[in-house]
């Protein structure tokens, strides 16, 4: 499953990629976006009709949860359950939104370690995460957007370094996943086929979170010859 990302895409380019309107957002940019960072996200006004972005923290609280501090704050959902799970069924039925990635990052299982891939899809478009957002409030008024990404089972070229991926949207079926038009968000979560992706090895400096720059997205050829491409 994909628990980093590089969210080094400007609003500018977001809202011009995505078609959203209003206000662009404050955000600092990250090629180590992990879990409890916050990152843009593209959401249908659910006043206007209209696509914009907002910003969310990356770990699911859901609007009913009691007490902030014991919830489990999930990163992912599995696209199998996410309808009939009490946790996500809410949003995923009301709240789904795209997460714009630049490339996301997997880990292999080799016999020396872990192998980082750095996944970005091969015609130089943004990746589109399927996930889902909602807002939780706070007894004394503070509002916290969070959200979560979604995974399907990997197809086989991808299923070499990791058994899930992400949900990805293709840009013909944004209109669908965002409730904009008719259709079964269900039926867009699958995997899509590998001559879609380009995968490339980077370096173990992505292990650790306190990493961050674009030489995280450099290719890198593994010390220890473990095999560095699909």
């Amino acid at each position: 499953m994909c628990g980093r990302y590089a969210s080094i895409l400007s609003p500018e380019l977001i809202a011009r990629v995505f078609g959203a309107a209003g206000p662009l957002p404050n955000y600092e940019v990250t090629w180590n976006m992990a879990p409890t960072k916050s990152a843009p996200i593209v959401v249908r006004d659910q006043e206007s009709g209209e696509r914009r972005i907002a910003v969310g923290r990356w770990g699911l609280v859901p609007a009913f949860t009691k007490d902030l501090a014991k919830a489990r704050k999930p990163i992912n959902a599995r696209c199998e359950t996410v309808a009939r799970s009490p946790l996500f069924k809410g949003a995923f039925a009301h709240r789904r939104c795209l997460v714009p990635v630049a490339a996301y990052y997997e880990w292999r299982h080799d016999p020396a370690g872990k192998t980082p891939f750095a996944i970005a899809r091969r015609d130089g478009e943004p990746v589109a995460f399927g996930g889902m957002w909602d807002e939780w409030h706070s007894p004394d008024g503070e509002t916290l957007r969070t959200f979560a990404t979604l995974t399907t089972e990997a197809n086989p070229e991808l299923a070499l370094i990791q058994e899930r991926m992400p949900v990805i949207i293709e840009r013909g079926d944004w209109p669908v996943w965002l409730g904009e038009a008719e259709g079964d968000p269900q039926a867009l979560m699958h995997p899509l086929p590998a001559d879609r992706f380009r995968v490339w090895p980077v370096s173990r400096a992505v292990n650790s979170v306190r990493n961050d720059g674009p030489e995280l997205l450099e290719p890198h050829v593994p010390a220890d010859n473990a095999p560095a491409l699909l």
